[in-house]
């Protein structure tokens, strides 16, 4: 069923608010209220949700919020292809405005998200424009708590300008990201061979055409990290793997950080391999390991005191070894398979 409520609307829109789905009844309407209470005019956004056949209850959540609120269009497409790309291309293909805003179900734009982001498109600041993410626990539970103080530590995720602010600047690319709709016409649509890493993507073609990604640190959004160490590692899987075959087209856009993970992860295999023949080997293993164990401790005891939540502690050593592991085993998976 696609519902599309377009013909009632006898404007069309000016930013088209895109959205990837699947599964996501529990922050959808968080989404959705977010993008209804935008200081930008209410008549002038469309809500453009390209749903992977979701089989929770997303879209009755999504058809009660058109039933409810009827002066903010809102359209729901199918993506039968059920991945992050191709439900982008499909709602970049049905959107109706000037200027594009990509959003994730699981996020929730702060009030003039928009407006600031049309502001600075309009202002020429860059061709694409995002900016910070305020990483919010997924769930109430310790894990998510844990999941989202490591996901918001530099050594969970390096020197990422969008987790941590700073000053307005070009960047290599930026969460979500906003852009005129004349740009995709340039530069091509998202890249549906790519499950993940898409937006990195989308960002290497917006700076080999000449165009600049623009951080803006006021523009702010609350995004909703995963409940649940099984499903982060899901998710740092696939981020791992499809950055290798990313990197394979693009090997000039690898980053330090990119790199560590699975150096690391090399390093420990190499040590355990050599181990067999070599007493030293071992040794080193064990020194790199607790070295390295140390640090996270460091952090989590550093966490745990500031937020006063002695869960943390143990905690977010352990989101940030899964996050660390997965990516960068599934980084060499990648190479190896390919």
């Amino acid at each position: 069923m696609i519902t599309d409520p377009l013909g009632s609307f006898s404007r069309k829109p000016r930013v088209s608010v895109i959205v990837p789905c699947y599964n996501e009844e529990e922050t959808i309407q968080v989404l959705l209220d977010a993008v209804y209470h935008q200081t930008f005019p209410r008549q002038e956004i469309e809500v453009v949700i390209a749903d992977g056949q979701s089989s929770d209850q997303t879209r009755q959540r999504i058809c009660e919020f058109q039933r409810d609120h009827a002066d903010l269009l809102v359209r729901l497409i199918e993506n039968p292809q059920r991945t992050i790309p191709a439900a982008l291309n499909r709602a970049l293909q049905a959107a109706q405005g000037e200027i594009v805003v990509r959003l994730d179900a699981h996020s929730a734009p702060r009030p003039d998200y928009v407006a600031r982001c049309v502001a600075a498109i309009e202002a020429g600041l860059g061709d694409n424009v995002g900016g910070v993410w305020e990483i919010h626990p997924g769930g109430s539970n310790w894990q998510a708590r844990a999941i989202a103080a490591a996901a918001a530590h530099p050594l969970g995720v390096g020197d990422a300008h969008y987790r941590f602010g700073g000053t307005a600047q070009s960047v290599d690319t930026v969460p979500f990201g906003a852009y005129r709709r004349s740009l995709v016409d340039k530069i091509g649509l998202y890249d549906e061979s790519l499950l993940t890493n898409e937006d990195y993507e989308f960002n290497v073609r917006v700076r080999r055409a000449g165009g600049k990604v623009w951080l803006d640190p006021s523009i702010r959004s609350v995004y909703f990290a995963r409940p649940n160490y099984c499903q982060l590692a899901r998710q740092y899987w696939r981020y791992g793997f499809w950055k290798a075959r990313m990197l394979r087209r693009y090997p000039a856009t690898l980053r330090w950080r990119q790199a560590l993970p699975p150096a690391f992860v090399l390093s420990l295999l190499t040590l355990l391999a050599l181990a067999i023949w070599f007493p030293i080997a071992a040794w080193l293993f064990m020194i790199e390991s607790a070295t390295y164990a140390f640090f996270l401790i460091l952090v989590g005891v550093q966490i745990g005191i500031k937020k006063r939540d002695w869960a943390l502690i143990p905690g977010v050593p352990l989101a940030i070894a899964i996050m660390h592991l997965a990516w960068g085993s599934a980084f060499l998976w990648s190479l190896l398979v390919s």
